[in-house]
């Protein structure tokens, strides 16, 4: 893990007041990388008003999207798609925590 993901878990572990979702991580990420919003979204081929949304936990990904995001992050599939799928219960009411396996 390079010194920019490992500082971006480290902002992370500071804002951990509030529930760790995928758009917290995704702001974190960004905001320990030092990016603008515009910077991060183009480089998720999404817009500046998309990404906000995720941020703000306003919108959601699909576990394909978030294996997209990964990817063009540098970051570990793994930690992307069980926060998308931990929003997914979560937002449905259902208190579970997901674990991943590989295949």
């Amino acid at each position: 893990m390079s010194t920019k993901k490992s500082d971006a878990i480290k902002f992370l572990d500071k804002i951990i007041g509030e529930p760790v979702s995928f758009g917290a991580t995704l702001q974190a990420i960004r905001l320990s990388d030092e990016m603008t919003q515009a910077e991060m979204a183009k480089k998720l081929g999404i817009t500046n008003a998309h990404l906000s949304q995720l941020e703000r936990g306003h919108k959601f990904v699909s576990p394909e999207r978030a294996l997209s995001f990964a990817k063009k992050l540098g970051y570990p599939p793994k930690v992307f798609i069980s926060l998308s799928l931990q929003d997914q219960l979560q937002r449905a009411g259902i208190k579970f925590k997901v674990s991943l396996e590989a295949a």
